[in-house]
């Protein structure tokens, strides 16, 4: 009997030169902080979790804009070690790479500063969506709206499964790109900013009251929230002490995907979710601390999961 091949996802999104930087606190300013560790990747929210989605069995290609500089080249080259078909990254002439700075403490807690260049060309008419053919879910993230739109709206017209990151973005962004979602999976300070309330469950009711398909929230060490008919349901993360949160959440929305293209029920998908986010808390390095498959169904099998 012949083997299925694992789902292929496609994200796209911001891709970014990230620099992270370990120090004990962060101190009031004006202040000098020494960092006792850092490490230098390529990721941005989408792509993190197509990252994610790899390390765990699926297969991914990124479709994102990068500039003519030494920042996309890198880009570019870190993807495609970690497994990533990049054919669908874009260097613009010009351009400038998104970078990003980020801190990290003692508690795993950091402080992200991006930068983005306004004059990266945002356009998606050059988007290769011939080669939705055969993805088994298209995946966006909001800081490339014109192309996480075009690729969702084609997606669906292929009938092919579709699932934003609402994190934190301008409202009207989200607003624009959640409908063509089948999975609206939020941060849980990206559904509070896009419906300007400040309780979890009520937002989740309140999206979900005008949204077809599945709304839910990740929402750190107090694990998953999704509405189902008319009741919120809930996964627990398991705890652990946090050496760095970066990239917990794009983890998770990888993890999430593949386990629901493999036929997991949705509680079930969620908990491989929420261990997969939580073992890269334990680890420094942003997207680099995703665990393997291997070490998230030991995980599971010691929780009575599988």
């Amino acid at each position: 009997m012949a083997v299925a091949p694992p789902p292929r996802m496609i994200a796209v999104g911001g891709a970014c030169a990230t620099g992270i930087f370990r120090v004990a606190t962060v101190p009031a300013l004006p202040a000098k902080a020494l960092a006792d560790r850092m490490c230098r990747v390529a990721d941005g929210m989408a792509i993190s979790a197509a990252c994610a989605f790899t390390r765990l069995g699926g297969t991914a290609a990124a479709w994102a804009r990068v500039g003519d500089d030494a920042d996309g080249a890198f880009i570019r080259e870190s993807l495609a070690a970690e497994g990533l078909d990049v054919s669908g990254i874009r260097t613009v002439p010009g351009g400038r790479s998104s970078q990003v700075a980020v801190i990290v403490d003692a508690t795993g807690q950091r402080l992200v500063v991006p930068y983005h260049d306004p004059m990266l060309d945002a356009a998606a008419a050059w988007l290769p969506l011939e080669r939705l053919e055969g993805a088994a879910i298209v995946h966006c993230d909001a800081r490339w709206p014109e192309g996480a739109e075009a690729a969702l709206r084609a997606a669906r017209a292929r009938g092919i499964p579709t699932m934003i990151d609402g994190d934190v973005a301008p409202p009207e962004i989200l607003r624009r790109l959640v409908p063509l979602a089948d999975y609206a999976v939020f941060s849980d300070a990206g559904l509070l900013a896009c419906t300007g309330m400040g309780d979890v469950p009520a937002a989740l009711r309140a999206v979900a009251a005008t949204h077809a398909g599945h709304v839910g929230a990740s929402c750190g060490p107090a694990g998953y929230f999704w509405v189902e008919g008319e009741a919120i349901r809930h996964v627990a993360a398991p705890a652990i002490a946090a050496v760095d949160t970066l990239a917990a959440g794009d983890v998770f929305h990888g993890a999430l995907a593949l386990a629901i293209l493999e036929g997991r029920p949705l509680a079930m998908a969620a908990m491989f979710a929420c261990v997969a986010a939580t073992l890269k808390c334990g680890r420094f390095g942003g997207r680099l601390g995703c665990p393997s498959r291997a070490e998230v169904d030991a995980a599971l099998a010691t929780q009575g999961c599988s």
